[in-house]
């Protein structure tokens, strides 16, 4: 039983926030992890390498989670303003271009035309519902890569953008986050506690954003349109502020993206697989739950990155070797695990693995609820 005034529960989650904060920042420079595979299969892997991508999509998961988890809006082509934001980094910093305002200056530009694409978009478009506007996003992700794909002139067609530079960090900083590992493991590390900042910061944003009247008006407006109308809200302002404001952030996720390759990539890379893989990862964790969002992106980038190839390299050695068959590769079966995954989130928790108070509330799966 909690005690009286309810503190318990927020330092239990502050506590525990504040230990995987601390072992994320500390990751880099003692990875145990890796050392405990490697020494268990003989493999050498680089977990945090991985991680960047991780905190990447963390970041775009939160994004969508503004739009369908929040404001209760089916959107299907966050893709697009992921592109749109790694573009526009390619175009502000490679040498192609006079603008070169290097990574700094394009946190600052990839939003904005992320989120200007949002309200383009969203303005005409908003008054649809379900899967009318699904469909709607659906097709405006494809029809964006597209584009991308043609606008040679600018994005450099299938080649994308490169390179792309790295983060500028004074040189005594830089020597100290690459240590004994030198200039490429300093980069590393540098897009390593970047990506983790720019995450932590989002979470903080939308923490305060949960407890703020916007986001009382985002949820009133997921829950009941008609009432939230009668009550003298606006929502179409509502709903614009959310596709807005989601999309700018895909498209700081997308120049860190594209910064972490330093390339922009083809523009065939952002396809619908993206978004439907950052949608299941809102399902599988639990829409608009921060924590949730989180650990879907932990889950299912961990899975691909991380267990698929060590996996794979598992089934090809108990195989003897390298094998051309399709199943031999772990990897060929992660769109099955991931179909099988949703389907027995479906049936089973269909809230998602960390839900929302809100949403345990609703569902009668509180500590205090009936059963």
């Amino acid at each position: 039983m909690a005690p009286a005034g309810g503190t318990l529960p927020w330092r239990r989650w502050l506590r525990f926030e504040t230990i995987a904060l601390a072992i994320l920042l500390a990751y880099p420079f003692l990875p145990v992890l890796d050392w405990g595979i490697e020494a268990a299969t003989g493999q050498a892997v680089r977990i945090d390498r991985q991680l960047v991508n991780v905190f990447i999509f963390g970041l775009l998961a939160l994004a969508l989670n503004v739009q369908v988890g929040y404001a209760g809006l089916l959107q299907l082509g966050v893709a697009a303003f992921f592109a749109i934001g790694a573009m526009t980094t390619g175009v502000v910093t490679v040498e192609k271009y006079p603008f070169q305002v290097g990574l700094w200056g394009a946190l600052l530009l990839a939003p904005v035309a992320a989120g200007a694409a949002g309200l383009l978009l969203g303005a005409p478009t908003l008054r649809l519902r379900g899967d009318y506007l699904a469909i709607v996003t659906l097709g405006f992700g494809e029809v964006m890569r597209v584009v991308l794909l043609n606008l040679e002139n600018i994005t450099d067609g299938p080649r994308g953008l490169n390179p792309i530079p790295e983060p500028w960090l004074p040189p005594a900083l830089r020597e100290q986050l690459g240590g004994a590992g030198g200039a490429s493991e300093g980069q590393l590390r540098t897009m390593y506690y970047l990506a983790l900042g720019c995450l932590v910061a989002a979470v903080v944003c939308f923490r305060l954003l949960e407890q703020s009247r916007a986001g009382r008006r985002f949820v009133a407006l997921r829950e009941d349109a008609l009432a939230a109308a009668c009550m003298g809200l606006d929502p179409a302002r509502i709903k614009l502020a959310a596709f807005a404001g989601g999309a700018a952030l895909a498209g700081a996720a997308g120049c860190l993206y594209a910064t972490n390759l330093t390339t922009t990539a083809e523009p065939n890379t952002y396809d619908f697989n993206y978004s439907i893989m950052v949608l299941c990862c809102l399902i599988i964790g639990g829409l608009g739950s921060l924590r949730g969002a989180l650990l879907g992106a932990l889950l299912l980038l961990g899975f691909d990155n991380v267990a698929s190839p060590l996996l794979t390299r598992l089934v090809q050695q108990a195989i003897g070797g390298e094998s051309s068959h399709v199943m031999a590769s772990f990897s060929n079966w992660r769109w099955i695990v991931f179909g099988v995954a949703l389907v027995l989130m479906m049936r089973w928790r269909p809230e998602g693995l960390w839900p929302s108070s809100r949403v345990r509330e609703e569902l009668h799966e509180s500590s205090g609820g009936p059963a």
